[in-house]
């Protein structure tokens, strides 16, 4: 049942109070400003220093940085090493992965935070991957959309426990999208608490975009492909195992999906793509996503 008027209104008013969920870790807002240089003034030492500075955030990024999820067969010892070999854009990736992930709450909203995580971190594999294979100039924003993408879910965690809870039964019970439920039960969903929360935190107007529309990418933006990008990851995740807890009572047809549509306007070659391929190698980072996000999560 939909709530009443005055209470959608109530609850939109305690989302307000952002200043209760956590910042993400102080050493990640300078060490990502100072990945927006160009390549060529970055240098190796500095960005190991930045790392450095926390000593948890380290050992995290070590891990991930050893993981084959990122491209690593044999062992890297050192946060030097780990720069030298994986590249300054993909050590921004990790830092931010391993950075969030700090951030969300114990599991007092029904929803177990290594699973949330879980899908956060396939999905950012996802639409990176996905990038790859269609040639978008920036497969490093598409990762950190995808990992970016549920945010209004820490905030809904944080701030509405006992709402996102009852909605989180809901979306459990009938098998339907946790934000159908979300809208449902509270009249809003994450995708509009996280904007608030993406705004407050200062991200970048297309990552901001993401957030608030990953369900419906059909909605004019700038930021429309990586909206399609983030929102078609999203839905192969939580069709192949990488979802949020609980099995979803329907199939997908991608061709026949909005977010399908709009990137197959600047990208021809999806119309022949081979999304049962595809969904196979998605299903390729399943042990391996479990394995890392909860061996992280435990340290």
């Amino acid at each position: 049942m939909t709530i009443a008027l005055d209470g959608r209104q109530l609850l939109m008013q305690r989302l307000e109070d952002l200043r209760r969920i956590p910042t993400i870790p102080a050493v990640l807002t300078p060490l990502l400003r100072y990945l927006e240089q160009p390549v060529e003034k970055l240098d190796v030492q500095k960005l190991t220093d930045f790392l450095a500075q926390d000593e948890s955030l380290a050992a995290q990024c070590l891990q991930l940085a050893n993981s084959p999820l990122f491209g690593r067969w044999q062992q890297v010892q050192s946060l030097r090493a780990a720069v030298i070999s994986l590249g300054f854009n993909q050590v921004g990736d990790i830092a931010m992965s391993c950075g969030i992930l700090k951030i969300l709450p114990g599991r007092n909203g029904g929803l177990d935070p290594v699973i949330f995580w879980e899908h956060s971190l396939g999905c950012a594999l996802v639409a990176r991957h996905l990038a790859n294979k269609i040639d978008f100039e920036d497969p490093g924003k598409a990762y950190l959309a995808g990992l970016l993408h549920d945010v209004g879910i820490i905030v809904n965690l944080w701030l509405l426990p006992d709402e996102f809870r009852a909605a989180y039964d809901i979306a459990t019970h009938e098998g339907i999208p946790l934000h159908e439920a979300e809208q449902q039960s509270m009249g809003f969903t994450h995708c509009d608490s996280g904007r608030l929360l993406a705004e407050r935190w200062g991200f970048a107007p297309s990552l901001i975009e993401v957030v608030a529309h990953h369900h419906s990418p059909q909605e004019s933006s700038p930021a429309t492909e990586l909206i399609a990008l983030v929102h078609i990851a999203d839905l192969l995740c939580r069709m192949s195992g990488l979802n949020h807890g609980y099995v979803e009572a329907r199939q997908v047809n991608f061709l026949s999906d909005a977010g399908f549509s709009l990137l197959a306007r600047n990208h021809a070659s999806l119309k022949h793509f081979d999304w049962a391929r595809l969904t196979f190698e998605v299903g390729s980072y399943l042990d391996e996503v479990h394995s890392l996000v909860r061996t992280i999560y435990r340290s």
